[in-house]
């Protein structure tokens, strides 16, 4: 098998940024770049929020590393309290979340395997939208 790809360098900040309300998403390589053999994006919460809420990918493996601050991820029913730089991987079909418990921004840098999930992305985008303009 033949690979005609390229490296990909994206410097700190850069990529295909998505706000989400109190958090937002940067996605680094994805698509075309990864031939869509995997996703990889940060993730950055404000202090005290939530993250997208306890959901799962039934054909999807996804692995987490604590860019920053001290995250929490939820795999299963437990709650990891995450120090910068510990990582988790979650198997597909294993329910998940993340949240931000602390008084500082946290950063997590997310592996999603198979890719696709950027595709997802401007529905997400216009969903938080719609909850901003729901808001009291």
């Amino acid at each position: 098998m033949r690979d005609d790809r390229n490296p990909i360098y994206f410097p700190r900040e850069a990529g295909r940024r998505y706000e989400l309300g109190t958090m937002h998403a940067v996605f680094k390589a994805d698509g075309p770049e990864t031939g869509d053999r995997y996703a990889i994006s940060e993730w950055w919460l404000a202090p005290k929020s939530d993250g997208p809420g306890r959901h799962r990918h039934d054909a999807n493996d996804e692995i987490f590393i604590a860019l920053s601050g001290h995250p929490s991820v939820l795999a299963g029913d437990h709650w990891y309290d995450m120090d910068p730089g510990s990582t988790i991987v979650i198997p597909a079909g294993i329910e998940h979340d993340f949240a931000n418990r602390t008084g500082e921004q946290v950063g997590l840098l997310n592996v999603f395997v198979p890719g696709g999930f950027e595709a997802n992305m401007p529905e997400i985008v216009a969903w938080y939208a719609k909850q901003g303009e729901n808001r009291p």
